[in-house]
C-alpha cells in the first residue's frame, strides 16, 4: 500500500481509503471525503476562507502590478491567438516552470519565481462572447490570483464567484479561492487576457499535510 495510502487510512479510516479511491457504491466523484479534507484545510488556514481573498495578505503580487506592462508585452508575444472560447499558454506547470515558454518572458519569469509555493502558471485568454460555465476548484489547499493584462472596455467583463461579481482591471491583481462556485463571461468585442496565478495556500499542520496528499492522490488541478 502506498505511504499516503497508509496515511489516509490511519487519519481517515479504512472507508474514507476505499471511498477516497472511488469503490464506494452511489459515491459522487469527489464527494464527502473531498469536502471532509477541504474543511480541515479551511481550520489550517492562515488567510482568509473567503471567496475572495485580500491582496494585502499577499505581498509578491504588488510585484506582479509593478511589471504588469512588461508582462503584458510578453503576454501578448506569445499567448494571443485566433482561437474562440479560452485558451492558455503554459507558464508553470504541476509546480514545475515550463522553460521554452520562459525563456520568452524573462520579466513574467522572474515575477512568478517570487511567489511561495507556486504550482501552476498561465496567460489565460478569453475571447469575445466566450463563457467559462459554473464550476469548482479541486482543493482548497490552493489559491488562485489573476493579474488583468487585456480588459475590453467596450462590454462587461465579469467573474462571479459564490455570490459575489468580480471585474478586472488592466494591472490590478485580484485573489480568490476557485473551490466556491465559478463562472467567467467576456460581453465584449475583443479578447480579454490574464495571467493565472495557481498557488499553495498558505497552512498550519495539520491542513499542510492533507493538502499536499490531496495533491499526491488526485494529482494537480489544471482548470482555468
Amino acid at each position: 500500500m502506498p505511504r499516503h495510502d497508509r496515511a489516509m487510512r490511519q487519519n481517515f479510516g479504512s472507508e474514507a481509503l476505499r471511498r477516497a479511491h472511488g469503490r464506494a457504491a452511489g459515491a459522487p466523484e469527489g464527494g464527502w471525503w473531498r469536502a471532509a479534507l477541504d474543511r480541515v484545510i479551511a481550520a489550517s488556514s492562515l488567510v482568509s476562507n473567503a471567496p475572495v481573498l485580500d491582496v494585502r495578505d499577499f505581498g509578491w503580487t504588488a510585484v506582479l502590478r509593478d511589471r504588469w506592462q512588461a508582462i503584458r508585452d510578453e503576454a501578448i508575444r506569445v499567448a494571443m491567438s485566433p482561437k474562440g472560447g479560452a485558451d492558455s499558454v503554459a507558464l508553470w506547470r504541476h509546480g514545475e516552470p515550463v522553460g521554452e515558454t520562459l525563456a520568452q518572458c524573462p520579466v513574467t519569469a522572474a515575477a512568478v519565481a517570487c511567489i511561495p509555493g507556486v504550482e501552476r502558471a498561465c496567460f489565460a485568454t478569453l475571447a469575445p462572447g466566450a463563457h467559462i460555465a459554473a464550476h469548482r476548484g479541486a482543493t482548497k489547499g490552493l489559491v488562485t490570483c489573476h493579474l488583468g493584462l487585456i480588459v475590453p472596455r467596450d462590454g462587461d467583463v465579469r467573474m462571479r464567484i459564490g455570490d459575489r461579481y468580480l471585474r478586472w482591471a488592466e494591472g490590478e491583481t485580484v485573489v480568490f479561492d476557485d473551490t466556491y462556485d465559478h463562472e467567467v463571461w467576456n460581453d465584449a468585442a475583443a479578447t480579454r487576457m490574464v495571467l493565472l496565478v495557481r498557488f499553495r495556500r498558505p497552512l498550519r499542520q495539520p491542513g499542510r499535510w492533507i493538502a499536499d496528499m490531496v495533491l499526491r492522490t488526485m494529482g494537480r488541478p489544471d482548470r482555468r
